[in-house]
């Protein structure tokens, strides 16, 4: 890949590599660019403080990359990144403050596995995964019938209600089996090609 730095800095367009929701922009310089590709963390020439910033440096809320993509014109990326927490200052996900439903599902993903590893006492996650692998897997087949049964009336909120009940069971499912929605999309992508 070769930047064109001719015109001195270049934007850096950040985008969650699983959800592609656009989480900030920066600017980058070659150095930066080579710090970047060499720790793995987006690393930007801040023009406000006129040095190399790593986002995350003093936050703890690093940017781990996962591609970096130029455009056409070679002047502009797209970094492909995997955040540890928060993004903008602010506190917020995006410093676009933006919604994204795909994004949800990726963030109540990440609370699934958190009370997996953390259990949390009074969580129905907490008590769902203590109750084993069939317990989830019963829960995933009665919330889909229950989703069937629902399809073949005319109520929106239940049958919603059942489609969102059997999406957090799911979501447990591949939990406990290990797997994720980024597993899921990788086989639904290659049957797409």
């Amino acid at each position: 890949m070769q930047v064109d730095f001719s015109k001195g800095l270049v934007p850096a367009i950040i985008q969650h590599h699983l959800t592609s929701r656009v989480l900030m922009l920066g600017f980058m310089n070659e150095e930066a660019l080579q710090k970047t590709q060499a720790d793995g963390k987006v690393t930007f020439f801040s023009r406000s403080k006129n040095r190399l910033w790593t986002k995350g440096e003093t936050s703890d809320n690093f940017l781990f990359v996962k591609e970096i993509i130029s455009d056409c014109d070679n002047d502009t990326l797209l970094i492909k990144a995997e955040p540890t927490g928060t993004v903008c200052h602010t506190g917020n996900q995006t410093c676009f403050n933006e919604t994204d439903a795909k994004g949800f599902l990726y963030q109540l993903e990440n609370t699934i596995q958190d009370r997996k590893k953390n259990p949390k006492e009074g969580s129905y996650t907490t008590k769902i995964f203590s109750a084993g692998i069939n317990k989830i897997a019963q829960k995933v087949g009665e919330e889909a019938t229950e989703l069937i049964i629902e399809a073949k009336d005319e109520n929106k909120e239940l049958f919603l209600n059942e489609a969102a009940d059997l999406m957090y069971h799911y979501l447990l499912l591949l939990s406990a089996k290990g797997f994720s929605l980024e597993d899921v999309e990788g086989v639904l992508k290659a049957r797409a090609k």
